[in-house]
């Protein structure tokens, strides 16, 4: 998408905050992540949780609905737990995670940090196919049977989750739905609803699309410990940059990426839970 034809997209409200809390640290490395990480031995990048709370502080008055914590794999944050009850303060949070530290005991605990509060605490897991085979072929050996155990603990302790289906397989949504009900009966996940959004990744052969009606930078903002980004994709891209902090920060975005191509080609968010 060349910047001359690239639509703007102007902030409407901030409903919704972005904290990376690391860009290069993960305990996985999915075949097709965006993430562009080290070969070698992991970043230690996370972000402050002073930083964190100077940006809760800026934004006091935005009506934020929810504050998602990303990466990298943000659970690996040192101080997350901390960083967890500080924005529960402020409104519902959501985890967007590999699912890899989703087990038994963590899930127990963290029904426990909910019930401190009122606000809620949503989870963003994600496959790329209904076929665990397939599936993994994506993300990594072991992510399917990761991902449905721990959508199952999530839902024996009644806590929301968004299922994000990477369509790099290019299946129709009713196939995706269907099955993948199919899968949360034979889990015994019953307990709660679980949203389900499918997303169409880029493709290199697309010709540039019609400016979208709903992308996640209409509505958002992400931290980094670098400074405020249009959203998670462009995070530390310097295409993407805002602003040092909340205080003073563009509101207007000039969607020249590939990434922006993705978003727009989507009907919904591509990181925002509905």
């Amino acid at each position: 998408m060349s910047i001359c034809t690239a639509p703007t997209y102007k902030l409407d409200k901030l409903n919704n905050l972005f904290i990376e809390l690391t860009a290069k640290n993960c305990n996985q490395r999915c075949n097709v992540c965006y993430i562009d990480f080290p070969i070698g031995k992991a970043a230690k990048d996370f972000i402050s949780i002073d930083l964190i709370r100077d940006a809760l502080e800026d934004t006091t008055n935005e009506e934020l609905y929810c504050i998602y914590l990303t990466g990298g794999e943000p659970m690996t944050h040192p101080d997350f737990n901390s960083i967890l009850r500080l924005c529960l303060k402020r409104c519902n949070v959501c985890i967007c995670t590999n699912s890899s530290f989703l087990n038994e005991k963590k899930i127990r605990f963290l029904r426990k940090v909910e019930d401190e509060g009122a606000t809620q605490i949503f989870f963003k897991l994600s496959l790329a196919h209904f076929d665990e085979i397939e599936s993994d072929k994506v993300k990594y050996r072991g992510h399917f049977r990761q991902t449905i155990s721990s959508l199952k603990i999530l839902s024996r302790y009644n806590f929301n989750s968004v299922l994000s289906i990477q369509n790099f397989y290019n299946l129709s949504e009713q196939v995706l739905h269907d099955n993948l009900q199919r899968i949360f009966l034979e889990n015994n996940i019953i307990n709660t609803d679980i949203q389900i959004n499918v997303s169409h990744p880029y493709s290199e052969n697309e010709e540039d699309i019609l400016i979208a009606k709903k992308t996640d930078c209409m509505w958002g903002r992400t931290l980094t410990k670098n400074g405020v980004y249009t959203c998670p994709f462009l995070a530390n891209d310097y295409r993407g940059r805002m602003g040092n902090s909340f205080k003073d920060y563009s509101k207007t975005v000039t969607a020249e990426t590939d990434f922006c191509i993705t978003c727009a080609k989507n009907k919904d968010w591509m990181f925002a839970i509905g």
